[in-house]
């Protein structure tokens, strides 16, 4: 699989634009603004969008979910319905952040713990790791030992929980019971900041590193 990591928003999103080399058939990970940007990107790499997925419903990753989708006339899936009342407060999201006005949408479908994508000849696998929030997802794809995870775990950090519905504890056993039951050499695209790999974060970062190696 290859990916692009596209930052976004002034909160410095990372949006992927994420394909399958063999066919050229890829999808847009939270696009969450700056869409301009992200065509760019599309273009550049003559990648046909055949899907628009969201790891979860907070702005700085779906702003720009309508546009992106309308212009490629692609289906919006993700994330886990327990999102579902982030998505239907986009508007009130929109104020506080001080983002443009964003609408209201639903996806396609919703996504399931262990489900499976189809992205021309790779498959993802759906990860549920509630705990930023309550319907957060990460994106496994293993012949290429890459996961894309969104605001569950950073470089050296975790996501925030301080926000509705977020639970510290939830995202603590999510990491480690989900992302870390993965294999160490994996590359992990977080929602903001660098990549880093699950080994790393297992052995050193601190607020889930595993006792065993301190």
């Amino acid at each position: 699989m290859k990916v692009i990591v596209i930052p976004v928003t002034p909160f410095a999103q990372n949006c992927s634009l994420i394909w399958d080399p063999a066919t050229n058939l890829g999808a847009l990970v939270d696009p969450g603004g700056d869409v301009e940007k992200i065509y760019e990107h599309v273009s550049a790499n003559d990648v046909q969008i055949d899907k628009i997925i969201l790891t979860h419903g907070h702005l700085d990753h779906v702003g720009g979910t309508l546009q992106v989708a309308e212009k490629y006339n692609a289906p919006i899936i993700g994330p886990h319905i327990g999102d579902k009342f982030w998505l239907d407060a986009l508007a009130q999201q929109s104020q506080m952040f001080g983002f443009p006005p964003a609408k209201p949408f639903l996806p396609k479908r919703w996504l399931e713990h262990d489900e499976k994508i189809e992205l021309g000849e790779l498959t993802l696998q759906v990860l549920h790791c509630p705990g930023h929030t309550p319907g957060h997802i990460a994106l496994v794809e293993s012949s290429s030992q890459q996961v894309i995870v969104g605001d569950i775990l950073f470089a050296g950090s975790i996501g925030r929980t301080d926000f509705p519905q977020g639970d510290h504890q939830q995202l603590i056993g999510s990491i480690r019971e989900r992302l870390f039951a993965l294999p160490d050499e994996m590359k992990v695209y977080p929602g903001h900041g660098p990549t880093t790999t699950i080994g790393t974060e297992r052995m050193t970062n601190p607020f889930v590193a595993d006792p065993k190696f301190g």
